[in-house]
């Protein structure tokens, strides 16, 4: 189908549903027979499977604006996932992430069932989309695009990434230590770089600013020298193209927008230039054009996920330099504040010795929360993560814990109950990475035939991956499923007012309580016992359709209990109307659940306890519960 006339079908559906709309909601908040004729009308047949009626009109559109993500029925979406995946980065398999579209599925419901995750950042590699300059290969984006529909089809959003790490692995010598990826051989064969050296760098990332070869080659790039920035716009815009034509209407409207560049760095500076400067002059003026770009290729309506300098927010004092695109001005809807973390002290082996705990990352991460508020957008931590082998290993299940509870609020655990409205919103996050090549790699390190890398992520001597193929070819976990597969609001009706989930994630053979229940609460903490749970406040806008909570695997139906203003029920039923506390599928047939709260009402604060922690509470438990989590509610919030 030509551009054309894919926007006139887009166009009539969006007439058809909105006249659906109008015609059958009359006055107050639209029923659900409102949406599912409208759904009818533009195409429930291509609906996912296990999706129910409001589903459809949800996943229309996804909005970035006053601070939060929402959907197409105005509700606060929360998008959690990972990175799909390093396997971009390298040459084995052409630099796309998966051997083939079987594999892609295969990762894509494993990533849904096992690892809790609705949304991906999938990777793409200019080196390979633009070969030979000026040539886009086709056949690479369409069998990107076929494995990106993998992740479309199983119901998860989808953000593109033109993916880049020191600039291009032509920039390095066949023996050299380090590898690189992004830019295609043309570039740096026009460039006439030096060799390639970075002295005395234990980490790959010092390349950024030791790498001679890699600092001119960014430069040159920041600086359009030989049209190269022109070159690349110019592939990722008919990259946005192409994937606007060969994805049906209901697989693009689950793209959320795309990730323009990986983590830029000036890596030299003008003389007087500082990295604030940088981003205004130079990192904020490439974004404009990427922008028009999208707007060219049918990408207006979805936003730009914008990147701030790499070091805006590192956690050591000599790394960290002044950024966070402070002079942008207002951003959202038309962008995203998107920003990575990772803890460099705690990766060092030096400068943090012990562990993390509660509240390690709630000052980084509410420095995150700020900076989108500034600017009037949704934000997102695109990357984090933390080595699961070699010298650091030990501090990953901490690690992560923190990060985790430092995306689902801005306290502390030994904080939250006393004051949760100052919880701040739920954070959006794609951890690094999912690989489920993971230590079954066969990659030639630079096209060396003598290096062949098999172990970890076979980059840089990286190991993050979350997943990895068991020996009969089954995606399993590398980590803590208590870890990864989470309890949270993917979907709010309304204005989410505070959020926690205690995890329970294990170190070794230590359960990691950071968020106990207050002993002034002793009914509430009888139920959830030793168990998981979360808690949920938020204020209803009258939206007819129900909050959603990812239910993990842990918490199957019988043993999950649900304590709410909305009603107080173990094992609850089934999804209907007229239930107000219920589980479903979550669309795209991959086994994986969510809890349904419907509140038809505007203005009304309500909670919501989940918890795996009861086995057949009885009824004079789950009152008592109740009626504690109601005094508290009124008292705190």
């Amino acid at each position: 189908m030509d551009m054309s006339k894919m926007v006139v079908w887009r166009l009539i559906d969006v007439f058809v549903l909105l006249a659906a709309l109008l015609t059958a909601a009359g006055s107050g908040a639209p029923s659900s027979a409102a949406y599912a004729v409208a759904a009818d009308a533009a195409g429930a047949a291509r609906a996912l499977p296990g999706s129910l009626w409001f589903d459809a009109p949800a996943a229309a559109t996804l909005t970035a604006d006053d601070g939060r993500f929402t959907d197409g029925l105005g509700r606060e979406v929360v998008l959690r996932g990972y990175n799909v995946s390093g396997e971009t980065k390298l040459a084995e398999n052409g630099g796309l992430p998966f051997a083939s579209v079987a594999d892609a599925r295969k990762s894509a419901a494993a990533l849904r069932a096992l690892g809790g995750g609705n949304t991906v950042r999938f990777l793409l590699s200019w080196a390979y989309a633009e070969p030979v300059r000026g040539q886009v290969d086709t056949a690479y984006l369409a069998a990107a695009t076929d494995q990106m529909r993998a992740f479309l089809d199983a119901g998860i959003r989808v953000f593109p990434d033109f993916h880049q790490d020191l600039h291009s692995r032509y920039l390095f010598d066949e023996d050299s230590w380090y590898t690189g990826d992004g830019a295609p051989k043309w570039v740096v064969e026009a460039g006439d770089y030096p060799d390639e050296f970075c002295g005395i760098c234990l980490f790959w990332g010092q390349n950024i600013t030791q790498n001679e070869a890699v600092k001119q080659a960014s430069y040159d790039f920041w600086h359009n020298a030989g049209g190269v920035q022109d070159a690349f716009l110019d592939t990722a815009q008919t990259t946005m193209t192409y994937l606007a034509q060969h994805l049906t209407a209901d697989q693009f409207a689950r793209v959320a927008g795309f990730d323009p560049y990986n983590e830029p760095h000036a890596d030299t500076y003008d003389s007087g230039q500082t990295s604030r400067t940088w981003e205004r002059e130079v990192l904020w003026p490439f974004y404009e054009k990427f922008r028009d770009r999208m707007d060219e290729a049918g990408w207006r309506n979805k936003p730009a996920f914008v990147e701030p300098n790499l070091f805006w927010n590192a956690n050591l004092a000599f790394q960290k330099q002044e950024g966070g695109l402070l002079d942008a001005g207002t951003l959202g809807p038309r962008y995203v504040f998107n920003t990575h973390f990772y803890d460099q002290r705690a990766i060092s082996g030096i400068f943090m010795p012990g562990k993390a705990g509660d509240g390690q990352y709630a000052a980084d991460f509410a420095a995150v929360r700020d900076r989108a508020d500034a600017t009037g957008t949704a934000a997102v931590v695109s990357e984090f993560g933390h080595p699961l082998s070699g010298a650091v290993s030990d501090k990953a299940p901490t690690v992560l814990k923190a990060m985790y509870q430092a995306l689902d609020s801005r306290l502390p655990g030994a904080d939250w109950w006393s004051r949760p409205t100052d919880s701040g919103p739920v954070l959006s996050g794609t951890q690094w990475q999912w690989d489920i090549y993971n230590g079954r790699h066969h990659e030639l390190m630079n096209g060396n035939p003598d290096k062949v890398q098999t172990e970890g992520d076979a980059w840089n001597g990286e190991d993050l991956s979350a997943v990895r193929l068991d020996d009969a070819g089954a995606p399993v976990l590398r980590q803590d499923a208590r870890l990864l597969d989470r309890l949270y609001p993917s979907a709010t009706a309304g204005r989410t007012v505070a959020f926690t989930y205690e995890d329970r994630s294990r170190d070794g053979s230590t359960t990691l309580t950071w968020n106990p229940v207050p002993d002034y609460l002793p009914h509430v903490a009888e139920l959830v016992g030793s168990g998981q749970y979360g808690l949920l406040l938020w204020r209803s806008d009258g939206t007819g359709a129900p909050t959603e909570l990812h239910l993990p695997a842990s918490f199957p139906t019988s043993a999950t209990t649900v304590v709410s203003d909305l009603g107080t029920v173990s094992g609850p039923p089934a999804y209907a109307e007229s239930a107000p506390v219920a589980v479903a599928p979550e669309p795209g047939g991959t086994g994986s659940r969510r809890l349904l709260l419907t509140a038809p009402d505007s203005g009304t604060l309500h909670y919501a306890l989940v918890t795996n922690g009861a086995t057949a509470p009885s009824a004079d438990l789950l009152s008592a519960a109740r009626a504690e989590l109601a005094s508290w509610a009124a008292a705190h919030a």
